[in-house]
């Protein structure tokens, strides 16, 4: 059975960008025979600067996504940061993302479940393996029939995460669906002097180590251009890079 691939660019810059990273990704469906899934967020609301670029905003964000879906036909995943944002996004998403420091809030899960879309909960920097259970209760109590898990590191020290592995088997004895965020893990939190830092060598490795732990699915920001992104540009992978770490998992 083939992994679960979700790839796109941090944030929604221009639909110019869209376009290139989802022709891209429809490129590489045919090829391998896959069915990536289009990520994007309308609106950073935890970046470290409030100088920050954040996105162009829920409604014409979800504008633009809905236009990479009809246009490339890709299923979308974008992320929530309060309850109200559930329902319009779920009219586009196919996978509505929890993000990593919210995913404790029992309404913003609850209004995720409420929806009937794919629910994906991002395990926190600060949570072990073992308390996502209780996300998951939440959702799959609320109403949601397909809950995902997502390993993206845990905090060690300042301006640092480390992954351990075992949270992967552990977190597949609540939900068999269990995705290897190999981005955001090998991020340097704050660690630019008001921005994030990152170390984007270690993607294809964390990618393979994940795999080895039985992870069943895959996510990677990815950039034409990164050096120049937005937003976590020194923890994405260049565009032209992403087929490679692909084979490597297929």
């Amino acid at each position: 059975m083939k992994p679960v691939i979700i790839a796109g660019p941090c944030v929604i810059e221009n639909a110019a960008l869209l376009d290139t990273v989802a022709a891209e990704l429809v490129r590489l469906n045919r090829k391998y025979g896959l069915d990536i899934i289009f990520k994007a967020s309308f609106d950073k609301a935890n970046r470290t600067s409030l100088s920050s670029f954040r996105g162009p905003g829920m409604e014409k964000g979800l504008g633009m996504l809905d236009e990479v879906k009809t246009k490339f036909g890709l299923k979308i995943l974008t992320d929530i940061h309060e309850s109200g944002q559930a329902a319009p996004v779920a009219e586009v998403a196919d996978v509505i993302q929890i993000p990593a420091f919210l995913c404790r809030q029992t309404d913003l899960l609850v209004a995720a479940a409420r929806t009937g879309r794919v629910v994906n909960i991002k395990k926190a920097q600060f949570l072990s393996g073992d308390d996502m259970q209780y996300p998951v209760d939440k959702a799959r109590e609320s109403g949601a029939k397909d809950v995902w898990l997502t390993e993206r590191g845990n905090s060690f020290g300042y301006n640092n995460l480390v992954v351990d592995f075992r949270n992967i088997p552990t977190m597949k004895q609540f939900t068999p669906q269990v995705i290897m965020d190999c981005t955001h893990s090998v991020q340097r939190p704050g660690g630019l002097k008001g921005t994030t830092g990152g170390n984007r060598e270690y993607i294809p490795s964390m990618a393979l180590a994940a795999k080895a732990f039985g992870a069943t699915g895959f996510f990677f920001e990815t950039h034409p251009n990164p050096v120049e992104a937005l937003s976590d540009g020194p923890n994405m992978l260049f565009l032209k890079d992403l087929e490679d770490v692909i084979i490597s998992i297929l």
